[in-house]
């Protein structure tokens, strides 16, 4: 008979960005970053892992569709999870099915999810107690962050070997309350360059990576652990954007160059600009990871204010769809819109620029699931819910 366990896991987004590795078979970075980690009702990876002589192969769906089982990277997973488990010599094979319930490769962290998941899950399956993070990391290097909640650290490393390229958590979801997060997406496609192909194109090719990664990294990220253990959301604001602009100037110094940000973006930042200008303090703060797709950190207070200039300056065309979705989603009295701040704004209205908006906020890591989660059947195969 099968054993089988379903686990979801979050998304993390970072604030001090990984770009580039120095180890491509370990995936190593060429620096430490860091993270927050993105509570589970939004945006999420669920997998159900299964093993059973009975199986003739091991096999692998995603969001219903049967992949091939040779991806390296996967193959380095389910190699590691069976030597520490003592059962490379065994005679049992591993069904895998795995969903997002959000787009995948569109910029917004599904690897990450989708790994650590994978890994929980797989550890939970043959009862691996030890830690995870150095394992998630050879499937998709910022999945280890999102083996655990609130704020994650991934430390570079100077072991040959990875064996202290490892993620640490600095503080819980609980630690920061009044920290909330807006993801306004611009796209929910496949991007063009993958994060994979841009990062080994910025190594060889952009010294900015390089001075970035030994000088400015290391200072960069001492400041915001600290704004964070304080709650100091000014400098952790700050910080968040320089390093976001940095990130994608490291983009821009590659060659040839990678474009990930559109003409939207460039409007987000000018309004998350003008915004702050307005208030004469950090009061929302942007990142984009690869991708146009901003992810927005603020505090609950200045939640309605905010989203009313959001859907001023990129109002909703289609009445039919949700528009705004999570935490925010229910409430039908929006704030109202503030006339002298959208009067500072350099910018025109530019309907449908946006396809939604995610409300959500810092989130705890993966967990196990109940029975009645489970993607796969008796059988092994995936049940109708996939």
């Amino acid at each position: 008979m099968a054993r089988t366990v379903t686990c979801s896991a979050p998304v993390n987004i970072a604030v001090i960005k990984y770009w580039g590795k120095r180890d491509e078979r370990l995936i190593l970075p060429t620096n430490s970053s860091l993270s927050v980690t993105l509570d589970q009702s939004e945006l999420q990876a669920t997998t159900t892992v299964s093993r059973s002589q009975l199986f003739h192969q091991d096999r692998m769906w995603l969001n219903g569709r049967e992949q091939p089982i040779d991806n390296p990277r996967l193959q380095n997973c389910l190699r590691e999870i069976r030597k520490r488990a003592g059962a490379l010599q065994s005679d049992e094979h591993i069904h895998i099915c795995s969903i997002n319930n959000f787009p995948t490769a569109a910029g917004l962290a599904s690897s990450a999810a989708g790994y650590a998941c994978l890994v929980f899950a797989l550890a939970q399956l043959f009862d691996i107690k030890e830690e995870l993070s150095s394992l998630a990391r050879q499937g998709s290097g910022s999945a280890c962050r999102s083996m655990y909640g609130g704020f994650v650290k991934w430390e570079r490393g100077s072991s040959p070997g990875g064996c202290d390229s490892i993620a640490v958590q600095i503080a819980p979801h609980t630690h920061w309350p009044e920290l909330e997060v807006l993801i306004l997406v611009v796209n929910d496609q496949q991007k063009g360059t993958s994060s994979t192909a841009g990062m080994q194109r910025s190594v060889e090719t952009s010294e900015l990576l390089h001075y970035r990664a030994e000088t400015i990294v290391p200072k960069r990220l001492a400041k915001i652990e600290t704004a964070i253990l304080e709650r100091d959301f000014n400098t952790f604001g700050l910080l968040t954007m320089q390093e976001s602009n940095q990130f994608h100037a490291v983009c821009l110094d590659t060659y040839p160059p990678i474009v990930y940000m559109n003409e939207t973006s460039r409007r987000i930042i000018n309004l998350v600009t003008c915004y702050n200008d307005y208030h004469k303090a950090i009061k929302a703060a942007y990142t984009f990871d690869a991708g146009p797709n901003a992810v927005i950190y603020i505090q609950s207070r200045d939640i309605p204010e905010f989203l009313a200039v959001i859907e001023h300056y990129f109002p909703n065309v289609d009445s039919t769809d949700s528009f705004i979705r999570g935490r925010s989603a229910s409430v039908k009295d929006r704030a109202p819109k503030p006339e002298r701040l959208l009067a500072s704004v350099q910018e025109e209205p530019v309907p449908g620029a946006l396809r939604y908006i995610i409300h959500t906020t810092v989130g705890p890591g993966p967990r196990i699931l109940d029975t009645a989660h489970s993607l796969l059947g008796p059988d092994g195969l995936p049940t109708t819910r996939t």
